[in-house]
């Protein structure tokens, strides 16, 4: 009886601790609302950690950023910079600009425009040629910045200049990028330590240092590669770049937004404020397919002296120069253009003797610092040519030259802002 009685009083302490734990079993909506709750802190933490990576950004080298407000029209240079010497990593000026692209934003329409700049075009550096991806090395970054605004007629807001150890880490932040391998890609470089291995028709998850080789591959060892050298390079780079943009829009990139964060803040180098970068990611992680366009500036090819060379044609180009000016900055930009910024050329076109180098010493007098001199066929009037309509009214101030024009695309031209040609009827200074 004993045993019974016993057994009986086991019995009702476990269903009461069986009921017990039957009223505290956990709900689905409680589970729901705890993911939520743990995916609210995760993002509220990692945006805390990503600004305070951001925090860490900056240059002291790059010229001033032409700020906009965050509804206005935005253009970024984007430079990734090849590794110069590798014994020698630190030397900036024997470094060149491996990769040139221009991002321009339409917060209105919220489109992306991206021009790539292919590296061999021509630009013309006191009367000599030159390629673009060496206008870094000559004139750091206002002399690529210049060049690229130039060539494309547009303003440069900011700069973002990324390196190959960048690119690696952004790479692998991201979780890599799934890619197939449209060719044999097999290339080595002893000088520059890079060994390239993709087989055609493999289906490879780049992380950041095989996303590095498969960017920069233009030839094989046997000399077999691209038909068209950096152009086809370019393109194959745009379809690397379609996927990160697929990857970095998913939702589930948020989870990786600290590992983003720190690796920018370790390796990019802009003249973009942290908040100004956080704004403009957030906007480009919402960017839709249907609304990003990635082009190429074309150029003529042309052998100059031996050397090879892609001659811009404003005229060819001029649906990609619309595309961007339609969504221009330069509309945005104060008058108050600083003197010290404008390149001019002053062209005597008289048979007076010194008559530009006396022009030069009086702009000289009113600030403005960087102007070359030379002589022109004789012409009766006297005009300014220049595509950028600030700078004009900044020159018409200090000298009383009526007549104006849009610059002629001519490659003598190419290295400066505004061309003075003096006429028989300039005589005065000032208005």
């Amino acid at each position: 009886m004993g045993k019974r009685v016993d057994n009986r009083k086991k019995h009702k302490t476990f269903s009461k601790i069986f009921r017990k734990n039957e009223n505290s079993t956990t709900t689905p909506e409680k589970v729901f609302l705890g993911l939520i709750a743990l995916v609210i802190t995760f993002i509220i933490v990692s945006m805390v950690s990503g600004i305070s990576a951001l925090m860490k950004i900056g240059s002291k080298s790059m010229p001033s950023s032409i700020d906009v407000s965050s509804n206005e029209p935005v253009n970024i240079l984007l430079l990734g910079m090849d590794i110069g010497d590798p014994n020698q990593v630190d030397n900036e000026s024997i470094k060149r600009t491996d990769t040139i692209m221009v991002l321009n934003y339409n917060p209105t329409n919220k489109k992306l425009n991206v021009v790539s700049i292919p590296r061999d075009t021509l630009i013309n550096v006191n009367d000599r040629n030159a390629k673009i991806n060496a206008a870094y090395a000559i004139g750091g970054y206002p002399k690529i910045k210049s060049e690229a605004e130039n060539l494309l007629n547009i303003k440069i807001n900011y700069i973002v200049k990324i390196d190959y150890n960048a690119f690696r880490e952004i790479v692998d932040a991201i979780g890599g990028i799934e890619m197939k391998i449209e060719r044999n890609m097999i290339y080595d470089d002893e000088g520059q330590n890079l060994h390239i291995n993709f087989k055609a028709g493999e289906t490879v998850t780049l992380d950041g240092k095989k996303a590095e080789e498969f960017f920069r591959w233009r030839k094989n060892n046997d000399g077999s590669g691209f038909a068209n050298g950096d152009l086809d390079r370019i393109e194959n780079q745009q379809k690397f770049i379609s996927k990160v943009v697929d990857k970095c829009t998913s939702p589930l990139i948020v989870f990786r937004v600290p590992k983003i964060m720190a690796a920018l803040s370790d390796n990019i180098e802009t003249n973009m404020s942290s908040t100004k970068i956080l704004n403009y990611e957030l906007k480009l992680m919402n960017i839709k397919r249907e609304n990003m366009t990635m082009v190429t500036a074309t150029g003529t090819p042309k052998t100059i002296s031996g050397e090879s060379f892609l001659v811009f044609d404003k005229n060819v180009n001029k649906d990609i120069i619309s595309s961007l000016s339609s969504s221009s900055v330069s509309k945005n930009i104060s008058v108050n253009t600083s003197k010290d910024d404008i390149r001019i050329k002053i062209l005597n076109g008289t048979k007076i003797s010194g008559l530009a180098a006396k022009t030069m010493k009086e702009l000289n007098n009113a600030g403005y610092t960087k102007i070359d001199t030379g002589n022109t066929e004789l012409s009766d009037e006297s005009i300014m040519l220049s595509n950028d309509s600030d700078k004009l009214k900044t020159i018409k101030q200090d000298l009383n030259i009526k007549n104006s024009d849009k610059k002629e695309n001519k490659i003598e031209y190419n290295d400066y802002d505004v061309i003075i040609i003096l006429g028989k009827d300039f005589t005065t200074f000032g208005k």
